[in-house]
């Protein structure tokens, strides 16, 4: 069974649960996954129940699709994603992005908990991503050409959404959020980064820096999809601050600025839905 097909049975199985079509998605990083309790009409699918899904198994991370509305506009939420280091490669960590095109998603909000190498940056603050820099060795497109699902050779120039970012500017200065905007590099993990490698990404343009979201930008680039990337400062990278790294601390910041996270959500979804009617 190819790819295409894979995700055909994942975007059945989906439907059949639920009438909702929904035209955003979203994904939920590390300490941000109650976001998902928001919406109403919601429908709640374990990934283990949709055929060729993979279960996270990264703490913090639920497992779970939600379906659902928030102030009218239908959602995808993934309550945790898969990464690299679980031992994926890049075109299985892209898989949920296929399967949400075919469900009628035209645009994706990806969240993360990102290490901030800028030491403009505060721990706990929102920063809207505006490029990124792939250093995870892998990249999801790679292999047997399928133009189903759109071209090999994907423009990447705006690979996050300029009016997107505008839109969240907007929304943050609404609920009184100071979103900064900066360059995300992601590398394969899970070991945290030396103070050298932190001090060799700043070099390179890097502001923040983590182990997700470049293989779900790709491919929802690939399938025509909008992209607004967030991520929470959940801690300093190695050597900025005199002490070790633990993903404790990770959860636990998550999940102090959750508040902060899902004002910014609630104020940017209907103006991206917005975007899509016009």
């Amino acid at each position: 069974m190819d790819q295409f097909q894979k995700v055909e049975e994942a975007a059945r199985l989906i439907s059949s649960r639920t009438a909702l079509r929904p035209l955003i998605a979203i994904v939920l990083g590390s300490g941000l996954g109650d976001f998902a309790d928001e919406l109403t009409e919601a429908v709640r699918i374990d990934y283990s129940d949709i055929p060729h899904f993979h279960r996270s198994t990264a703490v913090g991370h639920a497992g779970r699709l939600v379906l659902g509305r928030l102030g009218g506009c239908p959602l995808v939420v993934m309550q945790g994603r898969i990464h690299l280091y679980e031992g994926h490669p890049a075109s299985e960590v892209g898989f949920p992005m296929r399967v949400f095109s075919r469900l009628g998603v035209r645009a994706a909000i990806l969240t993360n908990a990102a290490g901030g190498i800028n030491l403009e940056y505060d721990q706990g603050g929102l920063v809207a991503i505006k490029d990124h820099i792939n250093l995870q060795g892998q990249n999801p497109l790679t292999g047997a050409e399928d133009k189903r699902f759109g071209p090999r050779f994907i423009d990447m120039t705006e690979a996050y959404s300029r009016s997107y970012r505008q839109y969240a500017r907007e929304a943050a200065k609404k609920v009184g959020i100071d979103l900064r905007e900066g360059v995300y590099v992601a590398l394969a993990g899970p070991s945290y980064e030396t103070p050298a490698e932190i001090r060799f990404l700043r070099t390179i343009g890097a502001d923040l820096v983590g182990m997700s979201t470049v293989p779900e930008t790709i491919v929802a680039r690939q399938m025509g999809i909008k992209v607004l990337a967030i991520s929470c400062v959940t801690n300093m990278a190695a050597g900025v601050l005199d002490k070790p790294l633990n993903h404790e601390e990770v959860l636990e910041t998550g999940k102090r600025v959750s508040g902060h996270f899902k004002a910014l959500l609630r104020e940017v979804i209907p103006a991206i839905a917005g975007d899509l009617a016009g």
